[in-house]
């Protein structure tokens, strides 16, 4: 059976870059509307269902940032944000806001599209009521906030869980500390290291050699998943 293409709106000022997402996004197969700002983007949600959209963070009138806050208000699309290289405190912000995935110009679009599916293939997956990954031999339950391993069982607390569940959304992202530390309400971004140590512990055979958690060198930490 076909699967029905999905749908997806580009928010963004540059016309040039909206038309050229939108060229490639439908090579991919991908049914695609654009926006040219955030009050053209909420005309267009009122009318259409969309299964993602792509928010350019800096856009005259209301930002991607407010109209982000505004669509969680009522909607739980997934949303991918465009940012400058240097809009750290914006990436964080987002986050914090409601979007799922960010991505900084400028950006290889093959890049961008297996983000959009690596999304919409977790957002389809929790929809049907999945809750559990592999690592290997060992599994995880989302919702029981176990993983079983032969005849073991070990518990994973809520920041463990909440990490989880935000980084497989994401496989293959990296996800700075600062990121992690606000996605855990951490205050401390060093305190972001042991919650990551602690989990490597429970995820992986060998925690010293990870293989689904690792470390991206001056960057931050990535995960993979079987």
């Amino acid at each position: 059976m076909k699967e029905e293409k999905k749908h997806i709106l580009i928010i963004d000022d540059d016309k040039g870059i909206r038309e050229s997402v939108k060229e490639y996004l439908e090579s991919e197969n991908f049914f695609v509307t654009t926006a040219e700002d955030s009050q053209d983007a909420k005309n267009k949600i009122k009318m259409l269902e969309f299964d993602l959209l792509i928010v350019d963070i800096m856009m005259p009138g209301q930002s991607g940032l407010e109209l982000t806050k505004e669509i969680r208000k009522n909607k739980d699309t997934p949303i991918i944000f465009l940012t400058a290289m240097g809009e750290a405190a914006s990436r964080i912000h987002g986050l914090e806001t409601g979007a799922d995935d960010y991505i900084p110009k400028p950006f290889e679009p093959k890049e961008l599209v297996l983000r959009i599916k690596n999304i919409l293939k977790r957002v389809k997956s929790l929809k049907k009521g999945v809750h559990f990954i592999k690592f290997g031999e060992k599994k995880v339950d989302l919702k029981k906030m176990t993983i079983t391993f032969k005849k073991n069982i070990e518990k994973i607390n809520q920041s463990e869980k909440i990490l989880l569940e935000t980084m497989i959304m994401s496989l293959g992202k990296v996800f700075q500390r600062e990121d992690i530390s606000k996605i855990i309400k951490l205050n401390k971004e060093r305190a972001v290291d042991v919650v990551i140590t602690r989990l490597r512990q429970k995820i992986e055979t060998d925690p010293k050699n990870p293989i689904y958690l690792q470390t991206v060198r001056g960057n931050g930490y990535v995960l993979w998943a079987d």
